[in-house]
């Protein structure tokens, strides 16, 4: 069934990128409403700003999400991580600038305000794609593949020749909390061409 957040829950920090402060809070959500980010800061016009692929822009060092009328938020990955790692399918997420505040750059913090509140079923089934068929997309070095299976099991491996990075590997069945006990407290990290660029 699809689950909400219990009761709101707030974080206030500074964004990576922007280094301006803000506020985010997770409210309920009906079924079938998604994830929604709305911009708080906007006085007018469509402050609604969809969760989905299809609103994802291609963006360095990101995820940036966009609306038809070309409102934006910013650095939504570890937020919606702690969303999906918890089973939130229904929540709008209010701020008040145009990114998310980093925390401590990992999805923890959010996790940890979201098992707090607890989660409240829904009276709606959830909806989710199978994957029929093995499919695997490349962006230069990088590659994702997806692959039938009984079970999500996520491998994940990076190799860089930052010795302070390397070569790090992790295979997880992602059932009974092992996002949250094995995987959201991963950090982001940058490297000091990015920084330099």
């Amino acid at each position: 069934m699809q689950t909400t957040i219990k009761s709101p829950i707030s974080f206030s920090g500074c964004g990576l990128h922007t280094g301006d402060s803000a506020t985010v809070t997770i409210r309920p959500a009906t079924a079938e409403h998604g994830i929604w980010f709305c911009r708080s800061d906007v006085a007018v016009g469509d402050r609604l700003i969809p969760a989905r692929w299809d609103a994802v822009l291609r963006s360095p060092l990101c995820t940036k999400i966009e609306n038809a009328t070309g409102l934006q938020v910013s650095t939504v990955e570890h937020i919606m991580a702690a969303l999906a790692g918890c089973g939130v399918h229904n929540a709008l997420v209010e701020i008040d600038g145009p990114e998310v505040p980093i925390l401590d750059g990992s999805a923890a913090p959010f996790v940890r305000g979201i098992m707090q509140r607890g989660l409240r079923t829904l009276a709606a089934p959830v909806r989710a794609f199978e994957v029929l068929k093995t499919v695997t997309v490349t962006d230069g070095q990088a590659s994702a593949t997806l692959s039938p299976a009984a079970a999500l099991q996520i491998d994940f491996e990076i190799d860089f020749a930052d010795v302070a990075i390397g070569h790090q590997k992790k295979s997880l069945v992602m059932n009974n909390g092992s996002f949250a006990r094995e995987l959201c407290d991963s950090r982001t990290f940058c490297r000091q061409a990015d920084v330099d660029a």
